[in-house]
């Protein structure tokens, strides 16, 4: 950047009553290497004083089916949403589909930190009539400035960001480069954040041999890309682009990351189709099972009743669905669902015995019947037991009052 550039930014900081610097459209002098080639890809430049950077911006109608959903789904499930009373931490409800930014960046390594630089800015929304994908090239470490004017000034009235690991990798890095540019650059935008990696990781980390992205997309969202730049690829072809800009060795970079940001897209529809429990027999015992300890855990107890009761073909369900009832005060419910488990063979028979001890003795006040299950859950963890001490206190303490309560009718 020359001196005068310099100066000139400088002093449109320093003055109170100059508005925000504007992108400059047809600057007098600034050749764009290969621009017909980048114009193939449905490219232009974007420039900024004495910078530019290249802007890719395509587009698909709602039917477009992406893997096992057609876009148009989206918008249905986030009325479906706003139609609900739901918190969950992946409800959209209080927004629009157009609201959501489907983000994800392409960097130069996968370690944070300052070295660590993002030459890619990809994002997805779904309009009332398309979806648009735009994303933002980095062509050459001097352009930062326009590289990101151009994504903060397009990006601002949105509040909504959907990423897949972006609350520990993607906005960080844009954050930390940001904080290098900031008094150059517009503030970043304070974003609400869905991070899809922590529900595919609730949902299937124990089913497949991976939570990468490109493992979700083939074995649950029925996505199979062909011809497909790896991720890990990126970084080298960006470094050659470096040394000779030739659009074409980024084409299929940017064919990945559309893919991605896309793909982001089917996995929203997919896990608020799960959440919302509209289609139960498409979904797996192990699915519900989790999705209702994940309700569970937000305080949805009622949704959280409704995914266990619909997989109690499952024992860690029942036991979860009567350590539920008895949360919520329904001991009648948690007392049922007690003696179907200790009927059958329940790995956790010692601790089925003892709540099914603590349900007769306090609240249906059968001493005797809450004596013979004390005497069964000593039995049982003596069989098994591992530590002595004080967790053999508690079963001849809770042993020696029922006896006594007993006694005394």
């Amino acid at each position: 950047m020359s001196l005068k550039s310099k100066l000139q930014r400088m002093k449109a900081h320093l003055t109170k009553d100059t508005p925000s610097s504007q992108p400059i459209t047809s600057p007098p002098t600034r050749d764009i290497p290969y621009l017909q080639q980048w114009e193939e890809l449905q490219a232009k430049p974007f420039f900024f004083e004495n910078e530019y950077i290249m802007i890719r911006e395509t587009s698909y109608p709602l039917s477009y089916q992406h893997g096992r959903y057609s876009f148009v789904k989206l918008p249905q499930l986030v009325e479906q949403w706003n139609q609900g009373s739901s918190t969950h931490p992946l409800s959209t409800s209080g927004t629009q589909a157009s609201d959501l930014l489907f983000f994800d960046t392409e960097t130069t390594g996968l370690h944070g930190g300052t070295g660590n630089t993002i030459f890619l800015l990809g994002y997805a929304r779904v309009l009332a009539d398309k979806v648009t994908v735009k994303q933002y090239f980095l062509p050459g470490p001097h352009e930062e400035v326009a590289f990101y004017q151009g994504f903060l000034s397009d990006v601002k009235e949105l509040k909504n960001l959907v990423t897949y690991n972006g609350k520990a990798f993607d906005w960080p890095q844009v954050k930390t480069r940001h904080t290098l540019l900031r008094d150059l650059v517009p503030q970043l935008p304070l974003f609400g954040h869905y991070d899809l990696l922590h529900g595919s990781r609730r949902l299937w980390k124990d089913h497949l041999p991976s939570c990468r992205l490109s493992i979700v997309e083939q074995q649950i969202l029925g996505v199979h890309r062909q011809d497909d730049t790896p991720g890990y690829m990126a970084p080298l072809l960006y470094f050659d682009f470096l040394k000779e800009p030739d659009p074409s060795i980024m084409k299929g970079v940017l064919e990945h990351n559309e893919w991605d940001v896309l793909s982001l897209i089917t996995l929203y529809i997919h896990l608020s189709s799960l959440l919302q429990g509209g289609d139960l027999a498409a979904c797996g015992s192990h699915e519900r099972f989790q999705i209702g300890r994940w309700y569970e855990q937000v305080g949805d107890y009622s949704k959280a009743v409704e995914f266990y009761q619909s997989c109690q073909d499952l024992q860690p369900a029942q036991h979860s669905l009567a350590a539920l009832y008895k949360k919520m005060k329904d001991w009648d419910q948690a007392i049922v669902l007690w003696e179907q488990l200790a009927s059958g063979n329940s790995p956790l028979l010692t601790e089925v015995y003892t709540e099914l001890s603590k349900g007769y003795e306090h609240h249906r006040k059968d001493y005797e019947r809450a004596l013979l299950y004390a005497d069964k859950a000593y039995e049982t963890w003596k069989l098994y037991r591992k530590k002595l001490g004080k967790e053999k206190e508690a079963f001849v303490k809770r042993i020696e009052r029922l006896e006594k309560k007993c006694k005394l009718r």
